[in-house]
């Protein structure tokens, strides 16, 4: 079975792109290690776990009752619980990694560490498993190869799109402001402006409506050689399963 590396930000992440694809990919038989800028446990994006300050909007925008039981069983775990800091992590550590995301200012740490960026890149490379989501396709796209070109220059990926963005932005702007705007410009546009053409980024089609455990179908991710990519917490189910898939195949 693999081990998978999953670095997380201080705070803000998202907790349904975590915890969904680790409850998953655990009940696989895979160990998922995880790792944080100093080492110490952390915690998501408290508005996504209890919907507080999104008002009428908490039910839509908040993780569904699926991540939000994936969370609590995620943080109650030894795993979790003992993370490594990043610092700590040598390519050889693991078999895979799982990029979260998730859109508030404390994943700005996480988007912009070189150490991270690093070990993308090396996974690339060595062409491991990787496994990105929402926003975590930004920390993928910001890594570079030997070339100087992103990792994902020449694959097809998606990420979370533009409309994604820019409609949960303006629904809440008047009382929480750039909340869904870690970055002056949406992950769309800054993946894209790395990718090989811009047809290499794939939006899939729209929907509000999230997968579960038996609606995988709602869900969308793009496969590109051992590169799996999903656009938001409403494709977690299917990333995890999908990934779950890619380790137990030929590699």
């Amino acid at each position: 079975m693999a081990i998978i590396l999953v670095p997380l930000p201080a705070t803000d992440f998202d907790p349904t792109e975590v915890a969904v694809p680790w409850r998953i990919l655990s009940a696989a038989g895979h160990q998922l290690r995880f790792t944080t800028p100093d080492g110490r446990p952390v915690s998501a994006d408290p508005r996504m776990v209890t919907g507080e300050g999104l008002g009428l909007l908490a039910s839509v925008l908040r993780a569904d009752g699926n991540g939000r039981a994936a969370y609590a069983e995620l943080i109650a775990s030894e795993a979790f619980r003992q993370p490594l800091a990043w610092a700590q992590i040598a390519p050889d550590d693991f078999d895979a990694m799982l990029l979260p995301g998730g859109h508030a200012q404390g994943m700005r740490p996480y988007l912009e560490s070189a150490q991270l960026q690093a070990l993308v890149a090396d996974s690339f490379r060595r062409d491991k498993p990787v496994a990105a989501i929402c926003h975590g396709v930004l920390l993928a796209a910001r890594s570079t190869g030997a070339d100087g070109r992103s990792v994902l220059h020449g694959r097809k990926t998606t990420a979370l799109t533009a409309q994604m963005e820019l409609s949960a932005w303006n629904l809440t702007r008047l009382w929480l402001g750039d909340y869904y705007r870690t970055y002056p410009i949406t992950v769309e546009d800054e993946v894209g402006a790395l990718l090989a053409q811009p047809s290499d980024f794939l939006r899939g089609p729209t929907s509000l409506r999230r997968d579960g455990p038996t609606t995988l179908q709602r869900g969308f991710v793009v496969r590109d050689g051992n590169y799996l990519s999903a656009r938001w917490p409403g494709d977690a189910h299917r990333l995890g399963h999908e990934l779950a898939a890619l380790l137990a195949g030929p590699r």
